[in-house]
């Protein structure tokens, strides 16, 4: 396993195709392709599952990318500290689901405390993307809708995550 095969595999997730992300690492889809399943034979997982819409993480393959995403994460900032000789920056990561209210604040939260110590990160996704980045300490804060409707089960697998939820507001 390679640092360049979990990059290739980021960027597939990403993008949601092989052909987007072979487009934007700039290398040919039967190769990208390739670096993938060479990556799910030397673990024995299947990773992805493909499809004509795209691709989309197995339930192993959402485990593996978090991991491999601190992997990556953790390697840029040794080359920033050590290759750059910049001093690192405190990296403060949100997942959220697309909320513009989330968005405003997260803006209002980098114009406050700048860019030239922190590094911020917002990620826009699902439900359960957002509790696994907490979970696999891809970000700091994960930024959920409770209803009635979702409360049991999302409290559920939050326990089950030891994770725990703090209201921002009440709209009841």
């Amino acid at each position: 396993m390679t640092l360049q095969q979990l990059r290739y595999l980021l960027t597939v997730v990403e993008c949601g195709t092989i052909s987007e992300a072979a487009k934007r690492l700039y290398i040919t889809q039967p190769m990208l392709s390739n670096a993938i399943k060479d990556l799910e034979q030397e673990l024995n997982l299947k990773l992805l599952v493909r499809g004509r819409m795209g691709v989309a993480l197995t339930p192993v393959g959402l485990e593996f990318s978090g991991y491999a995403r601190q992997v990556v994460q953790q390697m840029e900032l040794l080359e920033d500290h050590f290759i750059s000789h910049r001093p690192p920056k405190t990296r403060f990561a949100v997942s959220t689901q697309h909320y513009t209210f989330t968005t405003n604040a997260f803006v209002d939260l980098v114009k406050q405390f700048g860019k030239e110590r922190y590094e911020f990160v917002l990620n826009e996704t699902r439900t359960h993307q957002i509790i696994a980045d907490v979970k696999n300490r891809v970000s700091d804060v994960g930024i959920l809708y409770l209803c009635r409707n979702n409360e049991a089960v999302i409290t559920q697998v939050l326990s089950v995550a030891q994770l725990t939820f703090y209201p921002l507001f009440n709209n009841r």
